[in-house]
């Protein structure tokens, strides 16, 4: 039975990246260690941080004056680093178009020292659209905080809003590496890695040099300023999750680089939607203008009816389908390295399931 996996992170990895790992897992290059036995200090990690950058850089047009940092401590982390040194003594602005975004808002809350302003909502209407943000925006304050794309709820940024002199931050956990944003369109961009760019450990930090170094941070750890000047090697950082991390953007730079993956993206989500959308059974909780095209959820309206139906595409080889509980049905995370051949045995199923469950 072929296994299809649909989780919301950690995520499916290409088949390819993995077969890489494991030809060199023993003996890297000819150094007879393991990737995860070199120091970080070698020659050999020094080249796998380097190489990881530069493509980086190169698939996402990253300008000369952004940083590229690989931390550790996940998005939930940025969550504290972002206003910790951006926002001490100033006002920082969010939008609230979800659960993570409710995270980052508590987290800069609990700074004593920093202001915090919710410019834009949708909960009331259980996040399924992405709110209007003020035609006005408060050019004092520290930076904008957006959630580019809501994991949980479905929902993702179509455009980013201009928010004037004021820099947008994004956390782009769940739709790095597949959109078409520019990078100077932000001071600020971070995503964990366990979703488009490798294995759960690694954050990936890229933030405009003028906004470093302006904050005194008692943790050497939550500085920024200390992170680029040390280029993210202060202390040990997650190497082998850095050396996935590398062999992934080499296989997303192989796809015809971030368009193309997002060409790839945008047409299995289409074809999910389409049925979805010519289904009598299923819906989708979002609407049209907002949905996301890397995490899908849709339902029944009859939560014995999800019920079932997760069971028996659990039996039928579709993990991590359960929607999340806060939105209740099934949510199908479609990342760049989901196959093509998983939506359509999804879309198979549904209407196998459609036709048994009182559909037309």
């Amino acid at each position: 039975m072929t296994i299809y996996n649909f989780s919301a992170g950690p995520a499916v990895l290409p088949k390819a990246v993995l077969e890489k790992a494991q030809s060199e897992l023993l003996d890297y290059k000819g150094s007879g260690m393991s990737v995860m036995e070199l120091s970080h200090r070698s020659s050999w990690f020094e080249d796998i941080i380097a190489d990881a950058e530069s493509l980086l850089r190169d698939l996402m047009a990253i300008p000369d004056n952004y940083k590229v940092l690989f931390l550790q401590g996940g998005a939930s982390l940025q969550f504290t680093m972002v206003p910790l040194n951006l926002a001490q003594g100033k006002k920082a602005l969010y939008v609230n178009t979800g659960s993570w975004s409710k995270k980052a808002i508590s987290a800069a809350k609990a700074l004593d020292n920093v202001e915090v302003e919710v410019i834009a909502a949708c909960e009331n209407d259980n996040f399924n659209y992405i709110p209007e943000l003020p035609k006005e925006i408060d050019q004092s304050a520290a930076y904008v905080h957006i959630t580019t794309n809501n994991t949980i709820e479905g929902t993702a940024f179509q455009t980013i809003p201009d928010c004037g002199d004021v820099p947008i931050v994004a956390d782009m956990s769940s739709n790095i590496l597949a959109n078409d944003y520019k990078v100077e369109d932000f001071g600020v961009i971070y995503a964990g890695a366990q979703k488009n760019i490798g294995p759960a450990g690694l954050t990936v930090v890229i933030i405009r040099e003028d906004l470093i170094g302006d904050a005194k941070i008692a943790s050497p750890m939550l500085d920024y300023k200390i992170q680029a000047d040390n280029n993210s090697l202060y202390n040990t950082p997650p190497t082998f999750a850095i050396y996935m991390a590398k062999l992934v953007f080499e296989w997303v730079k192989e796809q015809d680089g971030v368009a193309g993956i997002t060409k790839q993206d945008q047409e299995k989500a289409g074809r999910l939607y389409d049925a979805i959308d010519q289904s009598d059974l299923f819906q989708s909780p979002v609407v049209k203008e907002a949905r996301s095209i890397t995490n899908i959820p849709f339902v029944t309206g009859d939560a014995e009816l999800d019920k079932k139906f997760n069971a028996e595409a659990l039996a039928a080889g579709f993990e991590n389908l359960k929607g999340h509980r806060s939105v209740g049905g099934m949510r199908a995370s479609l990342y760049n390295a989901f196959p093509a051949a998983g939506v359509d045995a999804l879309i198979d199923f549904m209407e196998k399931f459609e036709q048994e469950n009182g559909g037309k």
